[in-house]
């Protein structure tokens, strides 16, 4: 049974001024609909963001331990409801239960997280030349933040900036992914049901030629926030900067590991599989091109291909299996594409590349984890983002090589070492371009507390979730008082 969701303005479930909506397609059966949601128009962005206008005349001025309540209560409400909303974002974009799971309470964490912000200060006191002057700073909200969240990881990023945005005292209007826009609807009823004021939190479900657009030009809405391509964030920069609003963007990857010859390579073969291969590679912080020294390539290369030979496809719902479909036709088509060209361009297929054999494959977006070797940096998949789970292996003389080799790319977002050397461990810090570094582990992963955020054209290089996310978030107030004589 299909779930029909609506748009969600000044605290009232209503459709799409035009009557239009969107079917929502589960990837791993595309013949089943998994609901619908409100194909918005420009009129129903408006109305959400004068909504928003209106509610942050008193949101902003509520105690921000008030609000920092609310988010708590949020988190208790998304635990509850885990199971339910998983289960949908598993069918909406196919990654596996136990990772959509995982989101949701990871989802939690970062409200609770938030939810003490609403505690902690939010100035400082500054000394002064005049021995009667009093200085200090106070952190504002920016007031109506549009919130433009990608189809990937459809509950963790959408809550990593709400999260923050709430309990500094903007309000919001978000437009999730068409893909993902029931499960958009569930969050957001997370939040009504927490007894976040009427106006506060405004979903507009649509296209974002549309509504996002829309948000993003939007005189009333001092602030986007946006995950996504490169292309799109690219727009998003350009008319945030002509009308003078605050923006932060969060792009591609194209992610390097480096493995040396003194790493253990079965953890190394194990962190690299998971890094390219979970959520079907469909991460901006996807392992996506390994660095192995030559001295212990082929014994990588045997370990790693073992393993990807090992992973069971299928529908994400199914426990048994480690990777699920890909999102949509469109992806599917898109990681073909890349595929193919890897094959033109010369380089040597060890595994995969194709469709999994059988019935249940033949209804679904389903893709073979695939590995490529004999990759050169010339090569169209060592140079652009696949969003796929397609791994180039590339074998390099000596650390050198290999750092020259992973920076040799427009991208800076994620970036992982395998070695027991402390002081190659040091020099590849200093040395990798790159926002997010991992010492003998997966590219992927991030914890509330942790700022979030790459270097390049990865990024606007602002950053996301822990206490950087103030920067964004808020402005500054400088406060001076002189006494009256």
């Amino acid at each position: 049974m299909s779930i029909q969701t609506l748009n969600y303005i000044n605290g009232e479930w209503i459709t799409a001024r035009n009557g239009e909506i969107i079917e929502s397609i589960n990837p791993a059966n595309w013949n089943e609909v998994v609901g619908t949601i409100q194909s918005s128009c420009e009129e129903d962005v408006d109305a959400a963001v004068l909504a928003a206008k209106n509610a942050f005349k008193t949101w902003s001025k509520m105690s921000s331990v008030n609000r920092g309540q609310l988010l708590e209560k949020a988190a208790n409400l998304l635990e509850k409801r885990a199971d339910e909303i998983a289960e949908t974002a598993t069918k909406e974009m196919g990654k596996m239960i136990a990772e959509t799971k995982g989101e949701v309470l990871r989802g939690a964490a970062i409200l609770r997280y938030y939810a003490q912000e609403g505690l902690r200060t939010n100035g400082e006191v500054l000394p002064s030349a005049s021995d009667d002057k009093f200085i200090f700073t106070k952190r504002v909200p920016l007031g109506v933040v549009g919130v433009i969240a990608p189809w990937n990881f459809p509950i963790a990023i959408p809550i990593w900036k709400m999260a923050p945005a709430l309990v500094y005292g903007n309000t919001i209007v978000f437009k999730p992914a068409a893909e993902t826009g029931v499960t958009a609807a569930k969050i957001v009823e997370v939040f009504a049901d927490a007894g976040l004021p009427s106006g506060v939190l405004n979903l507009v479900n649509g296209r974002g030629s549309v509504v996002g657009n829309r948000l993003v030009d939007h005189e009333e809405v001092a602030a986007i926030t946006f995950t996504g391509s490169n292309a799109v964030g690219r727009q998003v920069a350009a008319k945030a900067v002509a009308r003078g609003a605050k923006y932060q963007l969060e792009l591609g990857g194209k992610n390097p590991a480096i493995v040396l010859d003194d790493a253990d390579l079965d953890l190394a073969a194990n962190l690299t599989v998971a890094g390219a291969m979970k959520q079907s590679g469909q991460r901006c912080t996807a392992t996506s091109r390994v660095y192995v020294h030559e001295k212990v390539y082929e014994s990588f290369k045997n370990i790693l291909v073992k393993k990807v030979c090992e992973l069971k496809v299928g529908s994400g719902l199914d426990e048994k299996v480690q990777m699920g479909p890909v999102a949509s036709k469109q992806q599917f088509d898109t990681i073909k594409h890349y595929i193919e060209k890897g094959k033109v361009e010369g380089a040597s297929l060890l595994v995969g590349g194709g469709v999994p054999k059988g019935a249940e494959f033949e209804q679904g977006y389903y893709l073979e984890p695939t590995v490529f070797e004999q990759v050169t940096h010339e090569m169209t998949i060592a140079r652009e983002e696949i969003f796929g789970p397609v791994l180039c292996l590339i074998k390099v003389k000596n650390y050198e090589e290999a750092i020259q080799k992973a920076n040799d790319t427009v991208y800076g977002l994620s970036a992982a070492i395998f070695t027991k050397n402390l002081g190659k461990t040091f020099q590849f810090i200093d040395d990798i371009e790159a926002g997010l570094i991992q010492i003998n582990g997966e590219t992927g992963g991030a914890e509330p507390q942790a700022p979030f955020g790459g270097m390049k054209e990865s990024s606007s290089h602002s950053r996301e979730q822990g206490q950087a996310a103030k920067e964004f978030f808020t402005t500054i107030k400088t406060v001076t008082v002189l006494p009256i004589q």
